[in-house]
């Protein structure tokens, strides 16, 4: 009797079989993990490509603001020569030399006024690059003085080189202007002198390099 309750305690169970029902629902729950990864990652993948579409169209447009800044002062260029910070002489109505910290100053028109201040619409502009950042100042008065601070704004980041080209009378390249030649009191027209046009080149660290021509009216 006691060997045949031993042998009743350790017969195995029996084990049901799995339905068709069951083995559908389990199939389901596979075939949706598996969807739900899939979603996962697409949901991922499109994010990440919003994300650098939206980087990679701030930076060009960026690059169309601060083309189109340079273009807009180049060709509105008047002959309007200014007195230095401390009056002592008369600096070019555009001014380019590679002993300077600018890039190129120069005097402009069509500086709107819509708030009706008591101001002329010529305006005197500065491009600089520090560090890789190419930045436009102008002075709040045309002939300013020490007293005066230029007000400065960022244009474009990562910018490796600015090259400005100035072509005069004779259709010849200059890299500086004015020109090479001696301002004297008795001779005022080198600081009124416009070039026929400019050339920009600009190299970026990302989108390589860029060149534009702007015919200077007048």
């Amino acid at each position: 009797m006691r060997l045949v309750r031993a042998i009743r305690r350790t017969a195995p169970v029996a084990v049901r079989p799995v339905t068709s029902v069951e083995l559908a629902y389990m199939l389901a729950v596979f075939l949706l993990a598996v969807l739900s990864a899939f979603a996962y990652e697409t949901l991922s993948y499109v994010r990440r490509s919003r994300e650098t579409t939206n980087v990679a169209f701030a930076r060009v447009r960026a690059l169309e603001l601060a083309v189109h800044t340079l273009v807009t002062d180049f060709a509105q260029l008047e002959p309007r020569p200014v007195r230095d910070l401390v009056g002592a002489s008369s600096l070019p109505a555009i001014l380019a030399d590679a002993r300077s910290a600018d890039l190129v100053t120069l005097t402009r028109g069509g500086w709107s006024n819509p708030a009706g201040l008591p101001r002329g619409t010529l305006q005197r502009v500065s491009y600089q690059l520090d560090a890789g950042t190419l930045k436009r100042s102008y002075q709040t008065v045309l002939d300013a003085t020490l007293a005066n601070a230029p007000v400065s704004r960022e244009l474009l980041s990562g910018v490796k080189t600015l090259t400005l080209r100035y072509l005069d009378a004779s259709r010849q390249w200059q890299t500086q202007w004015p020109p090479l030649v001696t301002i004297s009191p008795t001779n005022s027209q080198p600081l009124r002198s416009r070039p026929l046009g400019v050339e920009i080149s600009l190299e970026l660290e990302d989108l390589g390099k860029i060149v534009r021509l702007i015919e200077v009216p007048g």
